[in-house]
């Protein structure tokens, strides 16, 4: 397992959110991006989780909610990295996979992208 600090794995995770392009980051709405040392214990390999409402779900009914919620866990994406760079890489993939749900995009179509 690669060991990285909880500091250095966070800049992993705004380095990737910077990767995001502007013209979508401008359309994230109400979600929040978290960091957690270990996945649920139903699903302890989940490298991230995104939980809520798409954003090409909500309707008129979306209003006064709390935020979506993108969790990356730690230490299941560092135990399957060996190096640093695979550190960036599999943090980067996270980053767009979960946020790619935030936009509507579902496992089998991030798969067919290569976002998997």
């Amino acid at each position: 397992m690669l060991e990285l600090t909880e500091a250095e794995f966070e800049r992993l995770v705004s380095e990737a959110i910077d990767e995001i392009p502007p013209e979508l980051a401008e359309m994230m709405d109400n979600v929040v991006i978290l960091i957690e040392d270990e996945a649920p214990d139903d699903a302890p390999e989940v490298l991230g989780l995104y939980e809520g409402t798409p954003l090409t779900e909500r309707g008129e009914w979306y209003t006064g909610v709390l935020p979506d919620t993108i969790r990356l866990f730690r230490l299941p994406i560092l135990r399957i990295c060996d190096t640093p760079d695979d550190a960036v890489d599999e943090v980067l993939i996270t980053v767009v996979h979960e946020v790619a749900h935030h936009f509507g995009i579902d496992d089998e179509r991030l798969h067919e992208l290569g976002w998997s």
